[in-house]
């Protein structure tokens, strides 16, 4: 399927949006401006931007530890982000969220999670609800190759093919679950969506770290589910560029791998390659949205730095909800 020239800009510009945002917190963090854990999502921009350009903010998504990028792909805004990381108030979660927690409902995204394969099962509640809707909405569950390995991932999967709830499980196979390397921690080999499959489900496989792939790959996920087939699984071969967390000295790295992840796994070099050799692009466009990706990350750092921080009486606020 032919991708119009604006669908072609406006997923480029979502990578490079998202590239940017986790390029300059590598820098700012370590100023020391920013407190708790951050992981970054680098490497990764196809998955979540190829899954999310399908979907608007009635189909839901739940995130890891490592968010940003869902956030970003999911329409949620730069600077209220920027500010949430910073701890503002004024940001998405009013500063009580930080990286690991940010969540935007009005957009669908359900948030992100701290704990390895939490949200699978919080994705299956969504799916529930959406299917109790018969709106032929989705909720899609982001998980790492860790959570492959979690009992809370086994038991939502299960519970969404018994109920048919319209639930995807996308696995992102950034072939480290923190520090060990999933042919070694996954008892399946080299096959993550097999595991899924065994509950009942369809699955599919695609690159990662290829847009065109996992933008194709997730129509025809999405088309299965929204017929009302029940739940799909699919799993996505991409590798990060930076460590598990900021600071990961990285010692299970091969020597000279993130040089070569960075030269040939790079979605974004990628992606610009296929659309320029194929004259549905010209450089022109892609240094014009370079310009303004980077504009826009250099207001977000600057308002996010001078933004109101919580005060005391902030502390009990949003805590409780009333139904």
């Amino acid at each position: 399927m032919q991708l119009s020239r604006e669908a072609l800009l406006r997923a480029y510009r979502q990578m490079r949006v998202i590239r940017e945002f986790e390029e300059r917190l590598h820098v700012e963090i370590m100023t020391g401006e920013i407190a708790g854990f951050t992981h970054l999502y680098s490497g990764q921009e196809a998955v979540a931007v190829g899954v999310c350009e399908h979907l608007d903010h009635e189909d839901k998504i739940i995130s890891t530890h490592r968010g940003h990028g869902h956030c970003l792909a999911k329409g949620c805004d730069v600077g209220m982000m920027m500010k949430e990381i910073w701890g503002s108030r004024e940001g998405t979660c009013k500063g009580k969220g930080g990286s690991m927690h940010i969540a935007d409902v009005a957009q669908g995204m359900l948030g992100a999670n701290g704990i390895v394969g939490a949200g699978a099962p919080i994705a299956v509640g969504a799916a529930l609800a959406a299917k109790l809707d018969g709106g032929g909405r989705v909720s899609i569950a982001f998980s790492g190759d860790g959570a492959c390995n979690q009992g809370t991932t086994f038991e939502a999967m299960n519970l969404a093919v018994v109920t048919k709830a319209p639930c995807i499980f996308v696995f992102e196979n950034n072939h480290y679950s923190e520090h060990t390397g999933w042919k070694y921690a996954v008892g399946t080999g080299s096959d993550i969506a097999g595991r899924a499959e065994a509950f009942g489900m369809r699955v599919w496989r695609g690159d990662g770290t290829d847009f065109f792939s996992v933008y194709e790959t997730m129509r025809d996920v999405l088309e299965h589910v929204r017929g009302g087939n029940g739940p799909a699984a699919v799993e996505f071969d991409t590798e990060r560029f930076f460590g598990h967390f900021e600071g990961d000295p990285q010692r299970y790295r091969g020597k000279g791998e993130i040089d070569r992840l960075r030269k040939v796994r790079d979605c974004l070099t990628k992606f610009r390659t296929r659309v320029t050799g194929a004259d549905l692009l010209a450089d022109g466009d892609f240094g014009r949205i370079d310009a303004e990706v980077r504009d826009l990350i250099e207001k977000s750092v600057s308002e996010a730095r001078s933004a109101a921080r919580p005060t005391a009486d902030d502390v009990l606020s949003d805590v409780y909800i009333s139904y």
